[in-house]
């Protein structure tokens, strides 16, 4: 007798994909208004709207990374090897995303603190129009893809990035403001520091839950032991073995799994109790798993790995 293979089907499009029309919006306003404060901050010497424009650049880049890879996913064959699609693609364009943006972060800082010893002088009021043009365009933004960021991981570094920005765009408004009416040249330099570190802890956040992804970790939400300890307790199943569960990209958690029945056990009947099992109560609809005698879970076991 072999062993039994069996899956369990929910596959449909990858979490971001539903969110291009949206990503398309934050693009294009984006890149609007990234030209006006690199134009004024530029012309007007202010490190906090130079610094703004740059975050906004990666807001601009970062959503087109985004979109680049939810189309490459969305187009992507399962032929020619690739057998679950170009999926991580998304996954991979999240941290690089977070990478550009812990990178940006850092400059800003190391900027700013540079910029102590002999702050220039700052026109407040080009500062201040251009920072409130900035802060509409972010908000603009952020309320495209507040949805969409609770779905994708990909979508998520986008919006996280839009967030940094409107923080910035909201404290280069505040130092141009001081600027302004009491002519405190610190005002720019410190609003830099500040926006730098609010931004440097989100990023890392956004780094870690990308490359637990890509380590194939299992979900944070998960317990695994108690998902091995159900599959065993099912009806005609001795032992749950081999194990694992990941996370192929945003919305798509995956199992497979080894199942040693019963000498009287019906391998459909274990088969549909697991896929119901999984998908009820961990909600993974895509699952391999194999059904095996006794004998043969023991060649199982010697496997090193």
């Amino acid at each position: 007798m072999f062993p039994l293979m069996g899956h369990g089907h929910g596959h449909g499009a990858s979490g971001g994909a539903k969110h291009v029309g949206r990503l398309w919006i934050a693009f294009a306003v984006g890149a609007a208004f990234m030209v006006v404060e690199f134009a004024v901050g530029i012309a007007t010497s202010s490190l906090a709207l130079v610094s703004d424009a740059a975050h906004m650049l990666t807001d601009v880049v970062g959503v087109g990374m985004a979109l680049a890879a939810i189309m490459a996913a969305r187009r992507a064959s399962t032929g020619r090897g690739r057998t679950f699609g170009l999926y991580r693609a998304e996954v991979l364009a999240a941290l690089a995303n977070a990478v550009l943006l812990f990178g940006v972060a850092a400059y800003v800082v190391y900027e700013a603190v540079g910029r102590f010893d002999d702050p220039p002088a700052v026109p407040g009021l080009p500062v201040v129009l251009a920072a409130a043009a900035g802060l509409v365009a972010n908000v603009v933004a952020f309320l495209v893809l507040k949805d969409g960021a609770k779905e994708s991981i990909n979508v998520r570094g986008a919006y996280l990035e839009v967030l940094a920005d409107l923080v910035g765009s909201v404290g280069v408004l505040v130092s141009g403001a001081v600027t302004l009416v009491f002519g405190w040249r610190y005002a720019d330099p410190l609003m830099g520091v500040a926006i730098g570190l609010w931004v440097l802890p989100r990023t890392w956040k956004l780094a870690a839950g990308a490359l637990r992804i890509l380590f194939q970790h299992a979900p944070e939400r998960l317990d695994v032991a108690e998902m091995q300890s159900d599959l065993a307790t099912l009806p005609g199943v001795e032992e749950a073995h081999d194990l694992h569960v990941w996370t192929l990209t945003s919305g798509m958690e995956v199992a497979s799994a080894h199942l040693t029945t019963c000498q009287d056990a019906d391998p459909a009947e274990v088969l549909e109790s697991a896929r119901e099992l999984l998908a009820r109560r961990y909600h993974i609809e895509h699952a391999t798993l194999q059904v095996e005698p006794g004998d043969s879970a023991r060649k199982c076991r010697e496997i090193p790995w």
